[in-house]
């Protein structure tokens, strides 16, 4: 009995996977032929790494004179990084012609009449586009550190070469995860290149971020990124499969440009067409119950990210007591001045704040259009940390923090944060809605369309909430602040 059970969960293994293993094969092969894929890659993989370790070696040679020999050390890691990310991003051609690639050469009506299904089909897709660009990764990194060890005798800790193939490789699936989206959801190669800089921007600022914890070999963050991205990986998988359906694939042959009806979707989404009783009884609140899963991780990442980055600096930049002189600060025109020679405003007035907000939270916006929204939270996570990192060191002067806290941010941060979380989930939703079929209200008509509902939420809701803030901010804040101060 144990032996045909074992027998038919073999059957039963190779019944699904050997399909999927079949279209492995298949694309490897056809990947394998194409001239013009394989010799870009190769080109990287095998002339990137001297060009990285030529410009290590002139930099520590310069650096050296200076005695700063440490900065270019700490720099080394990062161009390991950078040599595993540009195979594996330019290998996104692969990715992007998984499914479109092949409908344009007239090659994937035969193989959707086979009796594969579409998540056999997708899966197998899938890994046969991840296979090369990980693999040119490793091999670009190997070669890299081959060629430091001859030529500068350094040589990465097991720590940070086990981190740095981690979010080599976790940086590739995701790209590679949502390439292969893009490439179900479109209807031309050019059209799923240009939608390539959805993935390729958010990656290029991670590898920054990234950089700078190299910079002071912080390997816990750069550990919990490589968690991060493996997360967005199995939800960007996820996704795929759930959006993908081969009769659609077939059924569409061009995305047509309609600047009326996307005028009229755009119109009857921002505009509140029952009135105002309506709008704040029906129409907001049903905005923002869609919104809650946005709502959830903007709130999570801004709060939780907020705290951690701030303490991290705390931890990393100390800064001296000096730095905290309130001797100036006696009246409201002293707290002015501080306020305009700082440079974040030209006046301190309730305009000149609600401007500064209002401003940052569009920027954000059109950030997370190019970056899956990720761009907007980031943009909304700084002054969170920056708020955290100056309150926590405050008690060197003999403040108490939270007293601190509570005199100079709460009474207008609880206005304007909850406003800035709630204009920044409806950013992150006309970035990620792009992945969504358009048949299920997704595409550029869906973007048209939370575009329209981000205009109807920051006219009703958030710049209200933002001007009362900025009323606070400017007339009670700096009352308690002097209050505080014992002015």
């Amino acid at each position: 009995m144990e032996n045909m059970s074992a027998g038919r969960l073999g059957w039963r293994l190779r019944e699904s996977f050997g399909p999927i293993l079949v279209i492995v094969r298949r694309e490897l092969k056809d990947t394998l032929r194409d001239w013009r894929i394989v010799l870009p890659i190769v080109i990287l993989v095998t002339a990137f790494p001297f060009i990285a370790n030529l410009a290590a070696s002139r930099g520590m040679e310069f650096v050296n004179q200076y005695g700063a020999k440490l900065i270019i050390e700490r720099l080394l890691p990062f161009m390991m990084l950078v040599v595993g990310f540009f195979p594996s991003s330019f290998s996104l051609v692969i990715a992007l012609e998984t499914f479109i690639g092949e409908k344009e050469r007239r090659s994937l009506e035969p193989l959707l009449a086979t009796p594969l299904t579409d998540l056999q089909l997708y899966i197998g897709k899938l890994i046969a586009t991840t296979i090369l660009p990980v693999l040119a990764s490793y091999l670009g990194m190997g070669a890299y550190l081959l060629l430091l060890k001859f030529s500068l005798h350094w040589q990465p800790t097991p720590d940070l070469l086990l981190v740095s193939m981690a979010l080599s490789t976790a940086e590739a699936l995701v790209m590679v995860a949502g390439a292969v989206i893009v490439s179900s959801q479109t209807t031309s190669v050019r059209a799923a290149n240009l939608l390539a800089s959805f993935i390729i921007i958010p990656m290029a600022f991670l590898l920054q971020a990234e950089a700078s914890f190299l910079l002071f070999a912080d390997y816990t963050t750069l550990w919990l990124i490589a968690l991060f991205l493996v997360v967005l990986n199995i939800l960007l998988i996820r996704l795929g499969i759930r959006v993908f359906n081969r009769e659609r694939l077939l059924g569409r042959d061009i995305d047509q440009l309609n600047l009326r009806y996307a005028a009229r979707v755009f119109w009857e989404a921002a505009w509140p067409h029952h009135g105002l009783k309506a709008l704040y009884t029906r129409e907001v609140p049903a905005l923002i119950r869609k919104l809650w899963p946005e709502l959830l991780l903007t709130t999570l990442v801004t709060i939780g990210g907020g705290l951690y980055v701030g303490m991290w600096g705390v931890a990393r930049f100390p800064l001296p007591a000096e730095v905290f002189n309130t001797t100036t600060l006696s009246d409201l025109e002293s707290i002015g001045a501080m306020v305009t020679e700082s440079g974040l405003l030209t006046t301190f007035s309730p305009w000149a704040v609600l401007l500064n907000n209002v401003r940052s939270l569009l920027l954000g916006a059109l950030l997370g259009f190019f970056s899956l929204g990720i761009l907007a939270l980031l943009l909304l996570l700084a002054p969170v940390a920056i708020v955290v990192y100056i309150v926590a060191q405050v008690g060197k002067i003999g403040f108490e923090p939270w007293a601190f806290l509570s005199v100079t941010v709460l009474p207008h941060g609880i206005v304007e944060l909850p406003a800035a979380i709630l204009a920044t989930a409806q950013a992150m939703r006309i970035g990620d809605i792009v992945l969504t079929p358009q048949d299920d209200g997704g595409g550029a008509v869906g973007m048209i369309r939370e575009l329209g509902h981000l205009l109807k939420l920051m006219g009703s809701v958030v710049i209200p909430l933002l001007l009362l803030a900025a009323w606070i901010e400017t007339h009670i804040t700096p009352q308690l602040l002097l209050k505080f101060l014992g002015h």
